[in-house]
């Protein structure tokens, strides 16, 4: 009997198009059929890149005799965790109450109302000590719905109720840390024992947090780089823990990109898929080190995944796919990481690991905002039309016209683009946001970062204090009642989860990447710092209360929170450079803007043209603002500062080119000293000399101007 998958949007459940199991994608027809056949579901979940999930493919999903009882006894479900991150969230919180060791394949097995019962990750085909096959699995659940259903059921009940009495629990926490009111955060002290935390996990010998398996935890890296200068514990902490891993086999030295995770300590025997997620947020994080230390290793590192997303991931489209496979066949045969273990000249030869090319709107977000700074960050004008071309070919295939946004897509040369009906999530909506503004920031284009209000503002709720959103109406179906989130997709949850009453008002946890929490929050923080609407920051510290006590507990497993309390916690800074126009000035490439000092920077004749548009050895304003450790940094021409002064971007007020000069704009929390020209003018006095004589002992040592 054919299954359902053949015309899915998912890589991963095509993959199974042609196994003998009767797969149903996910959607209510399955629990439809379940309940019309009384048989109980097995929910699978899986990624195209899950190096398991292929074995568990190839040796039970495809023996004809499993299949055979499969669809005799269940109706099965295949599900892309990529594609439904809210299905594989629910159904991972409900496999905690029967197995440890969470991972994927996940399979569970429910009700036909969607309650779980029972759960499991990997089963064997044959039966080892402690580990059943996967046929006695299926045969003892079996038995179990036949004879023992009412204990199956009650089980199955406790676990939901244990999930939805979680849920309350954690929104009726809103505003309880440190004995702060509505929206408050962990102090400075609490940030610190977090930081310390962090230290002491530390592994001093190989790097990174703990034994094994060791993954590279950006979120939390993001967190301690960010929490103090370069010498306090947390920046070197983080900065070692980079160089560390940029010289281990987690990361490819051809390609440049970093595999998932390492089965080993010393960070050896990595699983060998390579996650958009993972080198999007590395990448940010080299490039914030390189510019915090210069270190040549840092910028070296964060070039060559640059050039991984670019050269590997990115699709003819201009969206970026969501992950490189572990396996691929190499000389006939068909292994994990073969691949990678070829020489540059060998690897020539062989097919590459495919590809997932579904393309998420989130992730490509995260790609979008790492991109568009390193390219200003290193001055890498490619690198930011990379990040242009992936925001415009999202702005064209996953905005509709009702103001919502769509999840995934795929590219396909018969049918063209096709869209899942999968709903876009709060990861989806906050991290295209933090994407489409860093990508202003860097070209000019206040077309992006209007794009960008919009679609958080579709997502705030209609109050934003966390005093106001006690007792507020939640969504029908959702298991908490005690709150209203801040911040939600325009569009509501997953509709067979509401139905099924599993959906909680908000996700606020984190794993290797942010949470739709912690992403839309510093989407709102980056807003509030432009536009100075308050409603933004009381947005972003009414929805982090939410988890205000629990991330410093788990430091680890909330980086990305920690860094956001860090922010709000801090001064607001911000260096604005304007330039002046130039006179009838032509459509420039990419969104990239013309330097004014250089007329033509791109003719190698012009002895004084430099990699940033200076003359000499004199550092510019934008030599400075390059590496500058503002919190906004952002060079405009005149007429791009007016732009955004007239969509409402305040921080763009008044903002001219003093005498026909670059200009530059230095503010705290909105309060603005003189503009200067002289970029040793520029506060912090110290600091802006210490970073001004480095930039020009580099071009010194260059042998003068140097172009990148």
């Amino acid at each position: 009997m054919p299954n359902h998958l053949a015309d899915a949007i998912s890589p991963y459940l095509r993959s199974h198009a042609d196994n003998p199991v009767e797969w149903f994608g996910w959607g209510e027809q399955a629990f439809a059929e379940a309940r019309e056949r009384d048989v109980p579901v097995l929910v699978s979940i899986g990624y195209s890149t899950c190096h398991w999930c292929h074995v568990m493919a190839r040796e039970s999903f495809s023996d004809p005799a499993i299949a055979e009882y499969l669809n005799a006894h269940f109706v099965s479900i295949k599900v892309d965790r990529e594609e439904h991150p809210d299905v594989d969230a629910s159904y991972l919180a409900a496999a905690s109450a029967f197995i440890d060791g969470l991972g994927w394949p996940l399979n569970v097995f429910v009700t036909p109302d969607g309650r779980a019962f029972h759960a499991g990750t990997y089963f064997p085909p044959v039966g080892q000590p402690g580990h059943p096959s996967f046929r006695d699995v299926l045969t003892a659940v079996t038995d179990a719905w036949l004879t023992r259903r009412a204990d199956l059921t009650a089980g199955a009940a406790r676990v939901a109720e244990m999930l939805a009495e979680s849920a309350r629990d954690l929104a009726a926490g809103v505003g309880s840390a440190s004995g702060g009111g509505p929206g408050a955060g962990p102090d400075a002290d609490r940030l610190d024992q977090a930081v310390a935390e962090l230290v002491a996990y530390e592994d001093a010998s190989f790097g990174g947090f703990g034994g094994a398996p060791k993954f590279p935890v950006a979120p939390a890296l993001s967190f301690l780089l960010g929490h103090g200068g370069i010498d306090d514990p947390g920046p070197e902490l983080a900065v070692r823990t980079l160089k560390l891993m940029g010289a281990s086999p987690l990361r490819d030295p051809i390609e440049g990109g970093f595999f998932r995770y390492a089965v080993n300590r010393d960070w050896s025997d990595p699983h060998y898929e390579r996650m958009l997620y993972d080198n999007a947020q590395l990448l940010g994080l080299y490039t914030r080190a390189w510019m915090l230390t210069e270190a040549p290793w840092a910028r070296h590192v964060a070039e060559g995944i640059a050039r991984f997303l670019c050269d590997v991931m990115q699709l003819p489209s201009g969206g970026f796919a969501s992950a490189q496979d572990s396996e691929s066949a190499v000389d006939g045969q068909r292994v994990e990481g073969g691949y990678y273990a070829l020489e540059a000249s060998d690897r020539l030869r062989q097919t590459p690991p495919a590809r997932d090319e579904k393309v998420l709107t989130g992730w490509n977000g995260l790609a979008i905002q790492a991109l568009a700074r390193a390219g200003f960050a290193f001055d890498q004008p490619d690198l930011i039309a990379a990040a242009r071309r992936a925001a415009d070919y999202l702005r064209v295939h996953h905005e509709r016209a009702d103001g919502t946004l769509v999840r995934a897509s795929v590219s396909g040369s018969a049918s063209g683009e096709r869209s899942s009906d999968a709903k876009a999530t709060l990861e989806d909506y906050g991290m295209y946001s933090r994407g489409l503004l860093e990508l202003a920031l860097v070209t000019g284009d206040v077309t992006y970062a209007t794009q960008a209000r919009h679609l958080l503002d579709r997502t705030l709720s209609d109050t934003t204090d966390a005093a106001d959103r006690a007792g507020a109406v939640t969504d029908p179906g959702v298991s908490t009642t005690a709150s209203s989130p801040a911040f939600r997709p325009p569009h509501g949850s997953d509709t067979v989860l509401t139905a099924q009453g599993l959906v909680s008002a908000i996700d606020p946890s984190e794993g290797a990447y942010p949470s739709g929490l912690s992403a839309t929050v510093d989407a709102a923080v980056l807003l509030h710092q432009l536009t100075g609407d308050d409603r933004y920051r009381r947005a972003a510290a009414a929805g982090l209360s939410l988890v205000a006590t629990l991330a410093p507990q788990r430091p680890l497993a909330f980086g990305a929170a920690l860094r956001l309390f860090d922010e709000l916690n801090a001064p607001i800074q911000q260096l604005v450079i304007v330039e002046p126009d130039e006179p009838d000035e032509p459509d420039e490439p990419d969104g990239v803007r013309a330097d004014p000092t250089n007329p033509d920077p791109t003719n190698p004749t012009n002895p004084d043209a430099t990699a940033h548009g200076a003359t000499g050895l004199n550092p510019t304003l934008l030599d400075l603002a390059r590496r500058h450790p503002a919190g906004v940094v952002v060079a405009v021409t005149e007429s791009q500062a007016c732009a955004f002064d007239d969509a409402g971007f305040d921080l763009f007020a008044a903002r001219t080119a003093q005498t026909g000069q670059p200009t530059a704009y230095f503010c705290r929390d909105f309060v603005c000293q003189l503009p200067v020209t002289d970029p040793a003018q520029l506060p912090p006095i110290d600091a802006t000399a210490a970073l001004l004589a480095k930039i020009a002992a580099e071009q010194q040592q260059l042998g003068g101007p140097h172009k990148h």
